[in-house]
């Protein structure tokens, strides 16, 4: 399947940046589309009527919503090189848990350690090295989640490396002192064309938050 790609995007969205990594992973040519999320584009609001949110693949102009939704489609629709599933079903339920984890756990915490203040970002950066410390364990001595090969859970993740300048600023604590073995596997992940291409500088990301909270708190 080829032809005409695009994606609606928003460069410090981290998942957005899942779209785009999942994409490369492949080798797809696609147009990036950068939404202004004060004022959705038509497009957007049509192809994403439900939560007018961004990412939104558009593959021959049929929309595909929802990030974690959109790797799993980009791995079926391209599937002749790169898998990100393994082939068991048993591989594919547990990848699936583990991105469902970095969503559910990681992304709430991690919002509240730049996007709140007070207790609630205290509370945010305890739940946060919480599930860092769980995800690390769940690495283990692995090169990426998935064993050898770089895939979906990597994909899920990876993409909040770009923030973690962010985290360390306003939360004012280090991950690496955390987690050295999830450091040492993002680095690794960095490596990648896919994801280096697709993630913003750290320290474009810190000015966007910076701008954030002094606009929003």
């Amino acid at each position: 399947m080829a032809n005409s790609t695009i994606l609606l995007d928003y460069w410090p969205s981290m998942f957005c940046m899942r779209a785009r990594v999942a994409l490369r992973e492949k080798g797809v040519e696609f147009e990036a589309r950068e939404e202004d999320l004060a004022n959705k584009s038509p497009l957007l609001l049509q192809s994403n009527p439900i939560h007018k949110k961004v990412p939104v693949l558009i593959h021959n102009g049929k929309p595909v919503c929802e990030s974690l939704n959109v790797v799993q489609y980009v791995d079926e629709a391209w599937s002749d090189k790169n898998p990100f599933f393994p082939s068991d079903p048993y591989g594919k339920a547990q990848a699936r848990f583990w991105g469902d984890f970095v969503d559910k756990k990681f992304s709430d915490a991690q919002f509240k350690i730049w996007g709140k203040k007070g207790e609630e970002q205290a509370a945010g950066v305890k739940e946060f090295i919480e599930a860092v410390k769980i995800l690390e364990a769940e690495l283990g001595d692995k090169p990426y989640f998935g064993g050898d090969t770089f895939g979906y859970v990597d994909i899920a993740l990876i993409t909040f490396y770009s923030w973690f300048g962010a985290y360390e600023k306003f939360g004012n604590f280090s991950i690496e002192a955390e987690s050295p073995k999830l450091i040492a596997w993002a680095k690794r992940c960095m490596e990648k064309e896919s994801v280096s291409k697709s993630l913003p500088d750290q320290e474009k990301i810190v000015a966007y938050a910076a701008e954030f909270r002094k606009n929003n708190l």
